[in-house]
């Protein structure tokens, strides 16, 4: 079955079309989904255009039914969206049902901010004039979401874009596109302008620089690696564009030696390797006391090596295949990198024979790493986590800083003292205590320092300050 493209109101087929399969089964065709054409694309931007004009105008009572309308669908199809969503990105399904289930919170939440979107009104500092400050559109939004979760980082993007009177022309990525076309379907059936929002599937380099180099397009968010982000900013900043970018990560998770051992293991193997390990919070780096380390990675590595891999749709995996071929060839290439900087592979990190044809991999722990080694300063984006010894609390806080990078890291200690020293002085987005490092709620800001975010938090409260522009009025009351 070919599913098309929402252009301007309509659902089209494209230039051409590409296969969608399981991860966990190579056999497994989800279906043929289009790729639309650039054509199409300056099209949709023409509509949206004018739909954003229509939404603006519309009551905030009516904003707040559509984006209610739309999360609770989701969270009512949980188990059947999310299944969809495991099938082609490969996260076990437990993984996918509370993915979904959390976009239609991001949906909800947003519905009742509609009804708060309240301004400041002040004195001015001359006589018999009033000032009032208040958020209005941005205009046109561009919506660029990765794979890793197809579903939630599009649904924290889309939820606020509407919520504060957007039109949204969204480009997913082409792995995961079965996602993308069920929540296209959702809001489509919604009661919002035509071409409001649209779907234009495509690649990143045709489809995808068009839409960021576009002078109809006013605000672009975008959630991917460093080097795309930096493409983007280059491309919109020639018709000076408003950016967004969520972009790589390192995280560090400190174990200390006063910490609980068990809770420890748990948090490391849980943030290394959810999600086979494609999160931008996985704990990729683990920086273990050495009063402790023995203990630990003992116990690392038999969890590491109990952790049940398999079909993403069967009952009790633990963690599923990779999402693609090449991503699996990466992964392998990391393996073979860091046995060269001198780690040792003490688990995993081999590619596994199913019964199903699919990519997977085991998850791997490397031991005896520094922090200068590479498989400790890029991001894989792979199941596999490098263990860093170190001799003190104040060692262990430098080697969390020390990355180019900056979204999350957190820390295992009984220390109030600790963990109160480290929540404010580790130089991160997001800091957890006793805590895995993946894991965030959605009323809350959330992005990262460094190379790991570029321009306004996102989420909660603070996604308003990229997706609307303040405008301040001067009143003349005149004299009484």
């Amino acid at each position: 079955m070919l599913h098309r493209n929402l252009i301007a109101g309509e659902w089209l087929a494209g230039e051409s079309e590409i296969e969608n399969r399981s991860p966990s089964d190579l056999s497994d065709l989800i279906g043929l989904y289009a790729q639309a054409s650039c054509d199409q694309l300056d099209a949709t931007l023409d509509q949206a255009q004018q739909a954003q004009r229509e939404w603006a105008a519309y009551g905030i009572e009516r904003k707040q039914a559509v984006l209610m309308s739309i999360g609770n669908e989701m969270m009512a199809r949980a188990e059947e969206l999310g299944t969809l969503l495991s099938r082609e990105e490969g996260k076990p399904i437990a993984e996918g049902k509370g993915e979904v289930y959390r976009a239609g919170q991001f949906f909800t939440y947003y519905a009742a901010e509609c009804l708060r979107q309240i301004g400041e009104n002040a004195d001015s500092v001359r006589p018999n004039i009033e000032v009032d400050v208040r958020r209005e559109p941005i205009g046109v939004v561009a919506v660029i979401s990765p794979w890793n979760f197809p579903t939630a980082t599009a649904s924290w993007k889309i939820a606020p874009a509407l919520c504060y009177g957007n039109a949204v022309v969204w480009k997913p990525a082409n792995m995961t596109p079965a996602s993308a076309y069920a929540l296209t379907e959702i809001i489509s059936r919604q009661d919002i302008p035509k071409g409001l929002f649209s779907l234009v599937m495509g690649s990143g380099s045709s489809i995808g620089q068009r839409l960021v180099e576009s002078a109809k397009v006013n605000a672009v968010t975008f959630t991917g690696s460093v080097p795309v982000g930096k493409g983007i900013a280059a491309a919109a900043i020639q018709n000076l564009t408003k950016v967004q970018m969520e972009m790589g990560s390192k995280n560090a998770l400190a174990v200390m030696d006063d910490a609980d051992l068990d809770l420890a293991v748990t948090l490391a193997l849980g943030g290394a390797f959810g999600g086979t390990g494609q999160k931008c919070t996985a704990s990729s780096r683990l920086v273990v006391h050495d009063a402790i380390h023995g203990a630990f990675v003992e116990k690392l590595v038999a969890g590491a090596k109990a952790m049940k891999v398999g079909h993403a749709l069967e009952a009790g995996t633990q963690m599923g295949p990779v999402v693609s071929a090449t991503q699996l060839a990466e992964n392998l290439a990391y393996v073979d990198l860091g046995k060269s900087e001198g780690a040792e592979l003490a688990c995993g990190g081999e590619r596994l024979e199913m019964p199903h044809d699919g990519f997977y991999m085991s998850p791997g722990v490397f031991l005896s790493t520094r922090n200068d080694f590479r498989i400790n300063r890029e991001e894989m984006f792979a199941p596999l986590t490098s263990v860093i010894k170190v001799g003190c609390y104040d060692e262990a806080l430098s080697v969390v800083n020390d990355t180019h990078f900056g979204l999350t890291s957190g820390i295992v200690t009984r220390s109030l003292a600790r963990a109160t020293h480290f929540r404010r002085n580790a130089r991160t987005g997001v800091v957890t205590i006793n805590l895995p490092t993946a894991g965030t709620d959605y009323h809350v800001p959330f992005g990262g320092r460094g190379d790991s975010s570029y321009g306004s938090r996102e989420q909660g409260k603070a996604a308003a300050e990229f997706y609307t522009t303040v405008k301040t009025a001067y009143i003349s009351a005149g004299p009484v």
